[in-house]
């Protein structure tokens, strides 16, 4: 079987969503071939040569790209069966049609079947629908051949029978060997860590998946719902080395959370650092997670991390409860001091746009990130971004008054259900905001240019003198600020840059 391997965008990295599954797929004896349409074209030769196309969804940008991708496959091959796998790969199930494949979790296992499956006579008749899977482990599964209406908030999207998936063996994940990196571009077509010396080119590695929180915003508790699963970590050594080989000078721990599971990380740091210790690293950890375990973070420093990505989201109470956070806007500054005290600079992420938001959070979030410091640390991006509300949301589950008042329509094309900020100024900045973050992206401005034009558009809007900002309480201390070049952001919609790439590459004529 001829299968074409796809992603669209994984945040400026290697996908994974590409060598992942080839690991597997290639071992069966498939043919493989991948595009990455985030820096390479997809060729009519390409569809062609294909008996089946797996595409990989592990985000929102991914699968808002993806979508007019699928429509150029179907235009131009309407037989040709297709396969969403990733986080968001339920979502997308309404774009499938009978027969195809929309798996999320641990997908290599569906993936395979699925593939051999395919012109197999003995395959029984298609269902009505796509089969819409999640897999956790080896334990843990749900099979969905009837299509739930996306419109229906109060249905779950995804869920997963937990047949004590919790306690799945380690071994599940990575089980297949190593990513096959052969088959998606050399690392220097992909982000590079900047702002701490010579650039470096950076190898993205996963060390576990899933997530213990549940927090309510978050697409990871719909699919893992509390459930972690540790690579082993010898096979996370083996695939730094690939990467070292190939160039990489910095590895970008893709996890959800790092410190998931505290005792794994730290057994992971100290083996990297011993077996590369010129290799610097990043990782995601929650604020909860870095003020209860100081001493792996004080480890992380010592072992070469360079920055630590936290999801602060908002300095507003109400909306911290309301996402399940499990912090403080004064535990998100401790967090701060605590990661700056061990070497790390923090990159926080933000969520300043929900229906619980209100004008003064939004000032008070611009001084936070003056008085903690963080101006030079924090990407465009992040001051834009407005909540998502896809199917299977677990804020959908519960909705509290001003959630279900502001909830509009769902939006196919938006995979989700619009809404409304009860303060119609609010929706009127976050678009503005929008528009400049998106142009600081563009035209490469500094975190700095970006802040002071996000913090003017603030005050001006909302009508009010700014003050000035806020005396420093945390200083970094530090002259520069480690990076990556990709600055953009899984929850964001994408970029007109995104959309027209994906467009202007697609179907070409020649490979």
């Amino acid at each position: 079987m001829r299968l074409l391997l796809l992603s669209t965008y994984e945040l400026g990295h290697q996908p994974l969503g590409i060598a992942g599954p080839a690991r597997v797929l290639g071992v069966a004896g498939h043919e493989l071939r991948g595009r990455d349409l985030a820096v390479e074209q997809l060729h009519h030769d390409d569809l062609s040569w294909a008996d089946a196309v797996v595409c990989s969804v592990p985000m929102h940008t991914a699968l808002r790209l993806a979508l007019g991708v699928l429509r150029s496959v179907r235009a131009s091959r309407p037989e040709m069966p297709i396969a969403l796998h990733g986080l968001y790969a339920p979502v997308g199930a309404s774009a499938l049609r009978d027969g195809d494949l929309a798996v999320a979790g641990d997908a290599d296992g569906t993936l395979l079947e699925w593939a051999f499956s395919i012109g197999d006579p003995a395959t029984p008749e298609s269902p009505h629908g796509p089969v819409v899977r999640v897999e956790i482990g080896r334990r843990g599964s749900l099979i969905r051949t009837a299509r739930d209406a996306p419109g229906d908030r109060h249905a779950t999207t995804v869920a997963c029978a937990s047949g004590d998936g919790r306690s799945a063996p380690v071994r599940d994940v990575g089980a297949c060997g190593l990513p096959d990196r052969t088959v998606v571009p050399p690392l220097d077509r992909y982000t590079r860590l900047v702002g701490c010396g010579p650039d470096r080119l950076v190898g993205a590695v996963e060390a576990s998946r899933g997530c213990s929180h549940r927090c309510r915003h978050c697409p990871v508790p719909t699919v893992y719902d509390g459930r972690t699963r540790a690579v082993p970590v010898e096979d996370v050594l083996a695939d730094v080395a690939q990467l070292v080989a190939a160039g990489a000078e910095h590895i970008h721990l893709c996890d959800p959370d790092f410190l998931n599971r505290p005792q794994h990380a730290s057994r992971v740091v100290a083996a990297l650092h011993a077996d590369f210790p010129g290799v610097s690293f990043d990782a995601t950890v929650k604020v909860s997670h870095i003020l209860a375990h100081g001493d792996v973070i004080a480890q992380m420093g010592a072992s070469g991390c360079s920055f630590v990505v936290s999801a602060f989201e908002s300095t507003s109470a109400t909306v911290l409860e309301r996402l399940d956070k499990g912090h403080t806007a004064a535990e998100a500054g401790e967090a701060v001091a605590v990661l700056r005290r061990a070497g790390i600079e923090p990159r926080p992420s933000f969520l300043p746009f929900t229906p619980w938001t209100s004008r003064e959070d939004l000032v008070e979030l611009m001084d936070f990130v003056a008085r903690h410091d963080l101006v030079d640390s924090v990407d465009a991006v992040q001051y834009g971004i407005r909540l998502l509300l896809p199917p299977g949301s677990l804020l959908l589950r519960d909705p509290d008054p001003v959630l279900a008042s502001a909830l509009g329509d769902f939006d196919p094309d938006a995979l989700g259900w619009t809404w409304r900020s009860p303060d119609p100024l609010l929706d009127t900045l976050q678009d503005a905001i929008a528009v400049e973050t998106e142009r600081a992206a563009c035209h490469g401005w500094t975190p700095g240019e970006a802040y002071a034009v996000v913090r003017a558009a603030v005050f001006d809007m909302l009508g009010r003198a700014d003050p000035g900002l806020p005396t420093v309480v945390s200083a970094s201390g530090a002259m520069q600020r480690p990076r990556l070049s990709e600055a953009w952001f899984c929850c964001a919609e994408p970029t007109a840059r995104q959309l027209g790439a994906v467009r202007d590459g697609m179907l070409t004529t020649s490979s």
